[in-house]
Formats: C-alpha cells, sequence, structure tokens
C-alpha cells in the first residue's frame, strides 16, 4: 500500500489545514520496523471500525505495552476470549455500580464538592486541573472501589498525577524509540525509564489500595469492580485458559482509572477555558440552565431540556479532539478496504482529528460553533461524523457514565459561576501533546453568581 503522505511542513504549520488535505485517505508507513496504517476521514474509520468491528479490534504487540502490561489487563489485552472476559466484566460492573439513581445522587454529590472547593478561591485566579482531576476520578472510584477519595488524600493524588505524566511520556518520541528499538531499555537514561520507575510505582500502589478495598469482602455480594473481579477468579480457580488473575487486576484497575479521568477532566477543562474566551457562548448557557432549573439541582432528565450545554459539550468534543488518535489498534486477521489489503498484526492508528475537521460534514470545522449542533429551531442534533468515543467492538465502554458526569459537572459549574480570565490575560489555546490533548495550564476566575 503506498503512502499518500505529503508536506511535512503543512502538518506542522497548519495541522488544521493538514488534516483536510489527507482527510479522504488511507495510507501506511513504517514506524521503526512497526508496519502501520492510518485512517482519515469519517467514511473510511466507518467501514474498518463498524463495518469490520472485529477484524480490527486487536491490539499492537508494542514493546512499550509488552514491558508495562504485558498485554494483559483491559484496555490493552490482545482481541480474543481475554478481553472478552475483562471487558464483559466491566461492561456489567458499569452497568450495576455506574447507572441507576444511587450512582446519580453520587456523581451530584461530587459536583456539590468540586463547586465548594472551588467556591474557596474567592473569585482570586487558580488552575482548575487539580479540582477537575481529582472530582472527576473520584466518579471512576466509586465504581471501582465504592468510594471516593478526598481532595487532599496525598497518596491517591500522588497516583493521579503519576497517571497523567505517563499518559504523557508514553506519546513521547523516547516511547516510539523504544518501541523501534526496545534495547534502549538498557540505557540508564531517557524518558522510557521515567515511564518504567512510574508504573512499577503505580503498580505497589494499586496492590495495596486493592487490599484494603477488600477487606470485609463476602463473595458473590460485591461491593464494587474489585469484588466483582475477585469473584470470577474464584469461579474460573480451576481453569487454566481463563485470563482472571491478581496481576490483571492490577493492571485492569489502572487502565479504568486513566480511562475514566483522562478524557473527561481534558473535556471539562477546555470546556472551562472555551466558555471564559467567549462569554457570549457563557452567557446563553447560563440563561438555558436559569431557565429550567429555577435555582434547583440538575437531574438527567434536565438534559433533554437543555439543547444549547448538549450542543457546547459536543463542540468542545469535536473541536478539543481531547484523544486525536484514538487508541492503537491492529487487525486481529487479513483486512481489505478499498482495494488494499492489510495484513493480520498491522497497527491501525484512527486520525479522529480528520473526521471531526472534514469539510465533507462540517462546515467551517476551524471554527468553534455550538450552533452547528442545533437545527433551525434550536432542537438538539446528532452529527454522524462525531465519534470523539470512538466505534466498534473497542469504542470506549464508560461512554455512557462519562457523558453523564460532563453533562452535572458542567451544568452544576456555570448554575454557580461565571469564569472568566483574570484581568489582562488570556491562556494560550494550544493543546498539550500526550496520548490525550490537555490544555496547557491557565488560571481562571470563578465568580459566584447572584440570581
Amino acid at each position: 500500500m503506498g503512502s499518500h503522505i505529503g508536506g511535512d511542513e503543512l502538518a506542522v504549520s497548519n495541522p488544521t489545514r493538514a488534516a483536510q488535505e489527507i482527510s479522504q485517505t488511507i495510507f501506511s508507513l513504517d514506524l521503526g520496523g512497526i508496519s502501520t496504517v492510518i485512517l482519515n476521514g469519517y467514511d473510511a474509520i466507518k467501514e474498518c471500525l463498524y463495518h469490520q468491528s472485529e477484524v480490527f479490534a486487536d491490539r499492537p504487540s508494542l514493546p512499550l505495552f509488552q514491558k508495562m502490561t504485558k498485554m494483559g489487563g483491559l484496555l490493552n489485552c490482545k482481541y480474543g476470549s481475554g478481553w472478552i472476559e475483562h471487558r464483559k466484566l466491566a461492561l456489567n460492573s458499569f452497568r450495576y455500580f455506574g447507572n441507576g439513581e444511587k450512582m446519580f445522587q453520587r456523581i451530584s454529590e461530587e459536583c456539590m464538592f468540586f463547586c465548594d472547593a472551588i467556591d474557596m478561591h474567592k473569585g482570586k485566579p487558580f488552575n482548575p486541573k487539580h479540582l477537575v482531576t481529582n472530582a472527576v476520578s473520584n466518579v471512576t472510584n466509586l465504581i471501582i472501589f465504592g468510594q471516593r477519595f478526598t481532595y487532599d488524600d496525598r497518596d491517591f493524588q500522588h497516583m493521579i498525577e503519576i497517571f497523567s505524566e505517563n499518559v504523557e511520556l508514553a506519546a513521547s518520541a523516547w516511547a516510539f524509540l523504544y518501541n523501534a528499538f526496545p534495547w534502549l531499555e538498557y540505557l540508564p537514561f531517557g524518558k522510557h525509564q521515567r515511564l518504567f520507575r512510574n508504573a512499577t510505582k503505580v503498580y505497589d500502589f494499586l496492590l495495596q489500595i486493592i487490599e484494603r478495598f477488600t477487606q470485609g469482602r463476602v463473595q458473590y455480594s460485591p461491593r464494587h469492580y474489585i469484588d466483582a473481579y475477585l469473584d470470577e477468579m474464584e469461579q474460573i480457580a480451576n481453569d487454566k485458559a481463563a485470563s482472571f488473575s491478581r496481576e490483571n487486576l492490577i493492571f485492569s484497575v489502572g487502565e479504568l482509572i486513566i480511562a475514566g479521568t483522562e478524557t473527561t477532566t481534558n473535556t471539562l477543562r477546555w470546556a472551562m477555558l472555551y466558555l471564559a474566551l467567549y462569554p457570549s457562548i457563557q452567557e446563553k448557557v447560563h440563561r438555558e440552565i436559569d431557565s429550567v432549573l429555577n435555582g434547583r439541582a440538575p437531574t438527567m432528565e434536565d438534559k433533554q431540556r437543555m439543547p444549547y450545554v448538549e450542543a457546547v459539550l459536543h463542540e468542545v468534543l469535536r473541536f478539543c479532539n481531547i484523544v486525536p488518535l484514538g487508541i492503537f489498534r491492529a487487525t486481529s486477521q487479513d483486512a481489505v478496504v478499498r482495494g488494499y489489503t492489510i495484513p493480520r498484526g498491522t497497527m491501525v492508528i484512527t486520525n479522529l482529528y480528520s473526521v471531526h475537521f472534514d469539510e465533507k460534514y462540517w462546515r467551517e470545522p476551524a471554527v468553534f460553533c455550538p450552533e452547528r449542533f442545533l437545527d433551525n429551531n434550536g432542537n438538539f442534533v446528532r452529527r454522524d461524523a462525531f465519534v470523539p468515543f470512538s466505534v466498534g467492538r473497542r469504542h470506549c465502554l464508560g461512554e455512557q457514565l462519562a457523558r453523564m458526569e460532563m453533562f452535572l459537572f458542567f451544568t452544576t459549574l456555570f448554575q454557580r459561576f461565571h469564569l472568566q480570565f483574570p484581568q489582562g490575560s488570556v491562556p494560550s489555546l494550544r493543546s498539550k501533546l500526550g496520548m490525550t490533548l490537555q490544555p496547557l495550564p491557565y488560571s481562571i476566575c470563578a465568580i459566584r453568581r447572584q440570581r
């Protein structure tokens, strides 16, 4: 398969235009000996991930992830019975522990803790990253551990910081070099060594915390994901082919914390930044929230009555491309796409940036415009070429929970506060590159609204 790439300077100086140039192509390249195919544009990604979902459901056997998780756990697990077992358990846990009135109440309580912590800054400038990260991670913690952690729990906060750093390091040049030349492991320097040290720290911490939260466990009466996992382990204790193990439990817990924290956290941080940048959009959000809620706390039933809030959240997800290249996949068998043969085991990168900035589906895609998700009557409209949670068998298993979190945190935040930048200070809109795109650190003022 020949490459359709051209113009490296174009990609660096104008990534939006570059994405448009290659928006309908499928091309291959060699990443240090790793055969790779990049899918661009909604049509190509849908054809592969949706219509051939099983074929494109594998994970590449990258040396980095072999070293860190032995291709076990949940997110990096190779396609097969082990992945099916782990995903089924995770989905059931999210449905059982992550839905219902009780979970809604606990998320609403977390929203209050979050806003109360913001209120302590008394309208003065602060960096929201720490508070947003802690609040969002606590929702996932409720499913995994059955309880939240306070915002001053130093051990847990340190672990979250390490997770965040590893998300950046895993997409660094050193990580790509390590995948191409695994012998770099023997060099005493390089960011990959920090990545490995961090992974060891997290593994040890998770081992301790899992032991803590399994105290008082009653078999087959699970209180949270960890209990449910141990029940599965004991049920198949004599099955040597089963994939449930203590080690895979630790890997799975770590992956669920990262996946449940990074994307939603960065979505909310971008939302805060852009609404402070565009006061007219923020004012429309305030008006809709006030008219629907009339001072009471939001419920999930209100979601259908807030089309503009929904439009803003969707535009943030589209425009900011939180996971621009998705999570790398691999073909589980030979595939044929548009006349090209993609061999089994080929790494597949889905360029979601090319989908969300494709002029075939989006008018003026480089403009931040929530109205693109509204019809002429102001009703919310779903768009096909909107895939921030990916599609196919490996699509985000926590999508429903993430959508609930984003709506409740966003609505509660803007019901109580007006956001603005410190006088004379407008932050950079450039993103910090990693496996996810997060805004560069910024300060913001949250002014208590008078209603």
